[in-house]
């Protein structure tokens, strides 16, 4: 069995998943599942486990879910480089970037996926086509970010500056990106303005903007020279970095689009059925 391949879903019966994340009561994924698998006559619960809501650790979290009859979870901020640790990774570029956000349970085994790097590299060959990357200032080196930047380094990104307040962690990320790349230009620091002068692509990988946590990781007088944006955060779609950006006449690049793009990623490793992409979107914009 390849990495991307696993075991069919079973045929019959309903098909059970969840998303485990803290902050995740406006998550969207739980409607996409749901909605994908009424395109294919099945019924797909999809659970929001927020640990704290439920008192419990990540850790016992997981296990339960492992042991208790689900076909597999999306895993979202905080937990992703938990989860890396937790589960069997075959494919060596979702080693490289040590975080999985999709895991599926078979043969009494967790299996670890990361469709947040295939999501973005999607989201952004939908917007900017072949266009090179530039130098790109990502801020936030946390799961999201690892994906981000090596679905960069597929994108040919030549150089990239990483803003992390906790500096070791862009350092570990910047050495993990040369390791494969090792022609690339990286610079970090603590600071995303202090890093911004000079980037044509500014990255938000950090929760700061969607829905609990307020504010811009980035000020728009440093977005002045800049060509592109993109946002990890979907949830609202119009972050003030996005709305930011958009005054400042850059291209925008939504999470939304990376949520949309990881999570049919998600559904072929959950159950390698069939989806029309194009039904789905519209599926999701209809009222509930």
């Amino acid at each position: 069995m390849s990495a991307s391949s696993p075991a069919a879903v079973p045929q019959t019966g309903t098909i059970r998943l969840g998303l485990i994340g803290d902050n995740i009561a406006a998550s969207s994924s739980p409607r996409l599942h749901v909605l994908a698998g009424l395109q294919n006559g099945r019924t797909v619960t999809y659970d929001r486990l927020v640990p704290r809501e439920m008192g419990m650790e990540f850790d016992p979290l997981f296990a339960h879910v492992a042991a208790d009859g689900y076909r597999g979870v999306n895993v979202t901020y905080p937990y992703k480089e938990r989860a890396a640790a937790k589960v069997q990774v075959d494919d060596p570029l979702v080693r490289a970037i040590g975080a999985v956000n999709t895991v599926i349970f078979e043969d009494g085994r967790a299996r670890g996926f990361n469709t947040d790097y295939s999501g973005f590299i999607a989201a952004y060959r939908a917007v900017r086509g072949d266009a090179a990357p530039g130098p790109v200032l990502m801020i936030g080196a946390g799961g999201v970010g690892k994906a981000v930047a090596f679905g960069l380094i597929a994108l040919g990104i030549a150089e990239i500056r990483i803003a992390d307040r906790d500096v070791a962690k862009a350092d570990a990320l910047a050495e993990a990106l040369k390791a494969v790349r090792p022609e690339l230009v990286t610079r970090t620091g603590p600071e995303a303005a202090e890093l911004a002068a000079g980037a044509s692509g500014l990255i938000n990988c950090t929760p700061v903007g969607m829905v609990g946590y307020g504010g811009t990781p980035l000020e728009r007088v440093h977005m002045t020279g800049a060509a592109w944006v993109f946002d990890a955060v979907y949830t609202p779609v119009d972050t003030p970095f996005l709305k930011d950006a958009e005054a400042e006449g850059l291209t925008i690049i939504s999470g939304y689009e990376l949520f949309f793009g990881q999570g049919v990623d998600a559904w072929a490793i959950f159950t390698g059925l069939p989806l029309d992409h194009g039904r789905l979107r519209q599926d999701l914009l209809k009222p509930e």
